[in-house]
């Protein structure tokens, strides 16, 4: 079902106060490329169907990864390139989360916040997997940050697929010591995580007042992992909603007020076991807190690590795939669709629509429906 009201209404309302309600000229350039994103602005094309020959006007995407209107087919094909590579083990959902004391230095120094946290959940995991206590073995994750709470507030998080073991030196996979439960025991990983954390953050942002420290240590910090999921496909397919997502969809957003300059969305209270309940926000405050997660130019928020890095993948994850599963469970691996430009008659869903013409911001010729139909005819 298509979206009524879009995160580009609010932008196109504010349009020439972007600059004021930022915090620096990238987030401004990325507020204007959504607020572009799918008009004319941006020039379009005119397609054809090669079945129902009806023609079709299109506009062109910003294809910014922060652009709620561009995900969709993003995250397909991620989710489909992470099904070739799964394994045939228990995967856990690890959820390492920041508290809320480093919001302030976030907002000055985000790159080095989420650095830091990528650094810190690797490190942690890497402790344990190196243990023979826990494992002794190399281990492997796919980790995807997360800069929101649902209310669109900063709330940093890290969401991170792990398989329930490793490769021993000799090449064997090893499961981890838990009977297939937990991964590692959550209280310490939190001790830990906590630990390697404030470590990195000296390294990256030295200077920082002892009082931050002090804070910081004397809070308990929420790692959460979740119980194994019953199919290894299961957990891709879980965790592939939040691999392109950004702070709000379209679909969330249930008014745009051009007269009160309001914004009315839906928000799930997990404090009272996810309620929905909706939220109204001005348009400057909105604004502000969608800027919030716009990430630093460059940053890579999907990272992969150890035996699922992607040089370890091209040499041992297919031999490690026959070994655990045969040749049965291989040849029972999704094949990844070849990548194509064709594009579905969104009229008839049936026909291949082609390119006729590309324009420009100017827009489409005047007397294009008479003019590429006659031509179509003839």
């Amino acid at each position: 079902m298509k979206a009524v009201y879009k995160v580009a209404d609010v932008l196109s309302q504010e349009s020439e106060r972007l600059d004021k309600l930022c915090l620096n000229s990238w987030q401004e350039r990325t507020l204007h490329a959504v607020r572009k994103c799918r008009t004319q602005a941006l020039g379009g094309h005119i397609d054809v169907c090669n079945c129902c020959k009806k023609t079709h006007i299109s506009y062109n995407s910003c294809r910014n990864r922060h652009c709620p209107t561009c995900q969709g087919h993003k995250q397909k094909l991620w989710i489909q390139k992470r099904m070739t590579e799964l394994l045939p083990v228990g995967y856990f959902h690890v959820v390492f989360t920041l508290p809320s004391e480093l919001n302030e230095v976030c907002l000055h120094s985000p790159k080095a916040i989420y650095a830091s946290l990528f650094k810190a959940a690797w490190a942690t995991l890497q402790n344990f997997s190196d243990s023979p206590k826990h494992l002794g073995a190399k281990m492997g994750m796919i980790s995807i940050l997360h800069t929101w709470g649902q209310n669109m507030s900063l709330h940093p998080h890290l969401h991170c697929i792990v398989p329930g073991g490793g490769i021993t030196k000799s090449g064997k996979w090893k499961q981890a010591n838990n009977k297939g439960k937990f991964l590692f025991p959550v209280k310490a990983i939190s001790k830990v995580f906590r630990a390697k954390y404030v470590a990195e953050l000296r390294k990256q942002i030295p200077g920082l007042p002892q009082s931050l420290y002090d804070k910081l240590f004397s809070k308990k910090w929420v790692v959460y992992a979740k119980a194994p999921f019953s199919k290894p496909e299961n957990v891709v397919e879980y965790l592939g909603r939040y691999t392109n997502k950004i702070a709000i969809s379209n679909h969330r957003i249930k008014d745009v007020n051009k007269i009160n300059k309001q914004v009315t969305f839906n928000i799930k209270d997990y404090k009272q076991g996810g309620k929905t309940k909706q939220l109204t926000l001005s348009n400057d405050e909105f604004i502000r807190r969608f800027s919030l997660h716009i990430l630093p130019k460059g940053f890579t928020r999907i990272r992969h690590y150890g035996i699922l890095s992607s040089s370890c993948k091209k040499e041992k994850l297919p031999n490690l795939q026959l070994k655990l599963g045969g040749n049965s469970y291989v040849n029972h691996l999704p094949k990844l669709e070849e990548k194509t430009h064709l594009k579905r008659c969104f009229k008839c869903k049936k026909g291949i629509l082609t390119t006729l013409e590309i324009f420009d911001k100017r827009g489409p010729p005047k007397n294009w429906k008479v003019h590429y139909k006659s031509r179509i005819k003839s």
